[in-house]
């Protein structure tokens, strides 16, 4: 058990519509936007009786062949020289409560690793299995306040899977997609369209996938 009853899990996501899934993990959700006031939030939310911090939400994917939907429970989190440890016992409850969910590193990035190319890159260098920008801040915030931590994330966008321009063109700062840019980048160029619907296909295998993740979180609840 982390703590006692009266304490609460800290979740910390990227984007509105993982916030919007994790309200049925805790009432303590913390969305990090485009990542420059997080560490803020995540300290004030730290002071108010926590007892454990949770990232969740999408990732890309650095394994190759790691197909979209894939779920990724952090054995631990790279940033730069750092390596942040997750809880072990807290992951291994959630790999078995999480059908087919795999374990392995999570690297951290500050902006969104878009090309194939970049990602191979990064996977060659760390050997991390997924990417995203918010896992090594609430690693960070959890490892400087002797809280425990665990990282859970659903791939995307896999590894050879590069985002369309039309689609990045049209991506609000908070990572959500404004439509009507998106309509007039491919009205202008419709070219993208195929891989747009690619990218389209992947994220709604892995927002449906982040749903049966977050509903499998409440079977081993209790032991957390």
């Amino acid at each position: 058990m982390l703590g006692s009853a009266n304490q609460t899990l800290v979740v910390v996501v990227g984007l509105p519509f993982e916030a919007r899934l994790a309200g049925g993990i805790s009432e303590r959700v913390i969305c990090g936007g485009n990542g420059q006031n997080l560490a803020a939030s995540l300290t004030c939310a730290i002071m108010n009786e926590c007892r454990g911090l949770i990232s969740l939400g999408v990732a890309g994917g650095l394994l190759p062949n790691l197909s979209a939907g894939t779920c990724v429970v952090g054995s631990e989190i790279l940033w730069g020289t750092e390596r942040l440890m997750t809880d072990p016992n807290w992951s291994q409850r959630l790999l078995q409560a999480i059908p087919d969910s795999i374990y392995g590193k999570i690297v951290g990035v500050a902006a969104p690793i878009v090309y194939a190319e970049a990602k191979h890159r990064l996977y060659v260098t760390t050997r991390a299995v997924a990417v995203d920008m918010e896992s090594h801040i609430a690693a960070s915030a959890a490892a400087a306040n002797g809280l425990p931590f665990v990282a859970i994330r659903v791939i995307a966008d896999p590894a050879e899977h590069p985002l369309p321009q039309v689609a990045l063109a049209a991506m609000r700062p908070n990572g959500t997609i404004n439509i009507a840019q998106l309509v007039l980048s491919l009205m202008k160029d419709p070219r993208d369209f195929w891989s747009l619907a690619q990218t389209a296909q992947d994220a709604f295998v892995a927002r449906a996938k982040l749903r049966r993740v977050c509903t499998a979180f409440g079977s081993c609840q209790d032991g957390c």
